[in-house]
């Protein structure tokens, strides 16, 4: 009785998760298309940002409803390849996306003379589908990779979804060139886009640092704290999750530090650029007050 009370709350804690997950995000995408004051490229990129979200979160977050609910279940094994296959994706997508942001920000604080002429609509799509057409390529390496091994053992996964680990350890089967791949993709995906965000920031606070007035240099910073905060969220649970030595690690802590960047992440986003940044502030109270006078005009 205590355990599935247990798991009840569990349950009940995800699903509120999972709806303020969606509804934020989609609140976000909303505002940013019919707000003509967030038509800028940093809102063009947080729009795309709470897509991946949407993505990541609607692909992890029913099934583990699932598992925390039954305790166990099922999966078939297309439908785990194809869970991590989308998993890949739009973690993928986020790195790069995160990078793309930081050379937004990069070019509005140390080159704003030139940022307009350079950060036009057609460079921002262009970015966009390049990290989107990047991140398939990139995650159907190492899915083609995973879906070539064979598994003739055990089939129970003790996890919360389909990762990569997880699965090779399942696999009866050499997994070493599959590691040896992972590892090889880790350099564009994680590597370099991070010492990119690196560069970009150092140049960012030596810019801010050379403004003279302290109300100059808290309004450039401003700027770009909502996405400093997503940028160590982000990379800080996956360094918690991947990073850390698993040896003397419980299965438990494991699937915490898993839920941080699947569940946690996407969840909290919302939060940080609707609470740190004033135009979404703003356009969130001109559609509370457009709603207002809709419904005073209808009564």
């Amino acid at each position: 009785m205590a355990v599935y009370t247990s798991n009840l709350l569990l349950f009940t804690l995800v699903l509120i998760i999972y709806i303020v997950t969606i509804c934020g995000n989609c609140l976000i995408i909303m505002l940013v298309y019919y707000s003509k004051t967030l038509h800028s490229p940093m809102y063009f990129f947080l729009s795309q940002l709470s897509i991946s979200d949407i993505m990541l979160t609607t692909d992890i977050s029913p099934n583990m409803l699932n598992i925390v609910l039954h305790e166990r279940t099922s999966i078939s094994f297309s439908g785990c390849i194809t869970q991590y296959y989308v998993f890949g994706i739009t973690e993928t997508f986020e790195c790069f996306l995160l990078t793309v942001m930081s050379y937004d920000r990069y070019l509005a604080i140390c080159s704003p003379l030139h940022y307009t002429s350079i950060m036009k609509q057609t460079l921002c799509i262009q970015l966009v589908l390049a990290s989107w057409i990047f991140s398939c390529s990139i995650a159907s390496l190492s899915t083609l990779g995973i879906s070539q091994l064979e598994f003739c053992g055990p089939n129970i996964i003790d996890y919360l979804y389909c990762d990569l680990n997880p699965l090779l350890e399942l696999s009866c089967s050499d997994t070493s060139i599959v590691q040896i791949e992972a590892t090889l993709l880790c350099v564009p995906v994680l590597i370099f886009p991070f010492l990119v965000i690196v560069v970009s920031y150092a140049y960012i606070v030596l810019t801010i640092l050379k403004i003279s007035s302290f109300s100059g240099r808290l309004k450039s910073f401003s700027t770009c704290s909502s996405h400093i905060t997503v940028v160590f969220i982000f990379y800080g649970t996956l360094a918690a999750a991947y990073m850390i030595p698993k040896e003397g690690q419980s299965p438990m802590i494991s699937k915490i530090m898993s839920l941080l960047y699947t569940v946690f992440t996407p969840f909290v986003n919302p939060f940080i650029y609707s609470l740190r940044n004033k135009e979404i502030k703003d356009s969130l109270n001109m559609l509370y007050k457009n709603k207002r006078i809709f419904i005073q005009n209808r009564w």
